[in-house]
């Protein structure tokens, strides 16, 4: 569903008259972004007339995607979450209004700073010119992440948030297989082993839970700001770690652990030192393959999501497709 229609970009400007404090907003491009598979992300550039926001402005219009994954936030859950996020002073897009009034668009939706850099995994990982010094991002991304993982329950603002320790990851994974209609024997062994190695005490902080190559842009070879927080949860500080060094994020740097950028000490040295924490060859195994089984379960609700019929799309039914990649994996881990 578009939004670039000249009914909604009307009351799109009114919401943000109001919002901004302004005498007068027009919108002057409303345009759907690349990336941004689970929700949408429309580039918004406006004209502001009076009040602290006056003159032109870019910035990022989230909202919901025609079909939910089980797994995300509602869009006011995430703008609470960037709000916490910012406040602790992390790599973020600073958010600025929350629209719950369906009457506006037919959607929750949220507006945001708009940063500077390029997100796409593939370029990252493939363009020198973007990362001339991937030691150097890959410490930017580590402390930052460790940074991060200062914030622990409970907080107020985030109620809302699930906690996911390991075993109970593994309990929700196993009920969404319970009721899919195919069977999935390599998920299924990829569970129990993970039950079996799990972590008998848990450290609980705050975790982005999608924390990769993908969902940050680079400028200038530098970290400007990490994206996406719709999956944020309190849990293992490790499975974030765990989630920029599996090889399903890696992109064109395969070879290269540390999210298809730099090698592994590039990552654990700077995150281990700001953190205070260990991450063991083990440790780092076992969260990898929780990342390989998570996103294979994603990946099987995105596919839901064409199936269904309510969003069509052959980047969708495609997504389902790559289970058999993740299963490699996971038995390459395993064995």
């Amino acid at each position: 569903m578009t939004l670039n229609t000249p009914d909604t970009r009307a009351r799109i400007e009114v919401f943000l008259r109001a919002a901004a404090g302004a005498d007068a907003v027009r919108v002057t491009r409303l345009e759907r972004m690349s990336g941004g598979a689970i929700q949408e992300n429309w580039a918004l550039d406006a004209t502001v007339t009076g009040g602290a926001w006056s003159g032109a402005q870019e910035w990022v219009l989230r909202t919901d995607a025609t079909a939910m994954v089980e797994m995300s936030l509602r869009r006011s859950e995430e703008f609470q979450v960037l709000q916490v996020a910012h406040a602790a002073g992390l790599s973020a897009p600073r958010p600025l209004w929350l629209c719950t009034d369906p009457a506006v668009t037919g959607r929750e939706f949220f507006v945001m700073q708009r940063l500077p850099g390029v997100a796409s995994g593939h370029r990252v990982t493939r363009e020198r010119a973007l990362v001339p010094d991937p030691a150097r991002l890959a410490r930017e991304l580590a402390v930052n992440l460790a940074r991060l993982h200062t914030i622990k329950p409970p907080q107020p603002q985030l109620s809302f948030l699930k906690v996911t320790p390991a075993r109970g990851s593994i309990a929700i994974y196993r009920e969404y297989l319970d009721h899919l209609p195919e069977p999935h024997p390599v998920l299924e062994w990829a569970l129990r082993w993970c039950e079996i190695h799990a972590p008998q005490t848990e450290e609980i902080t705050f975790i982005h839970r999608d924390y990769r190559t993908g969902n940050y842009l680079v400028h200038n070879g530098q970290l400007t700001g990490v994206l996406d927080w719709e999956f944020a949860a309190f849990g293992n500080p490790l499975e974030d770690v765990g989630w920029i060094f599996a090889k399903c994020w890696r992109f064109a740097g395969k070879h290269l652990p540390a999210g298809g950028i730099a090698e592994p000490a590039d990552f654990l040295v700077p995150y281990q030192r700001a953190s205070g924490r260990t991450v063991t060859a083990e440790a780092l195994v076992y969260w990898q393959v929780m990342a390989h089984v998570r996103w294979a379960i994603i990946a099987l609700q995105q596919a839901q999501r064409h199936l269904s019929g309510k969003e069509p799309s052959l980047e969708l039914a495609l997504t389902g497709r790559i289970v058999a990649a993740f299963e490699h994996e996971i038995l390459v881990l395993t064995r």
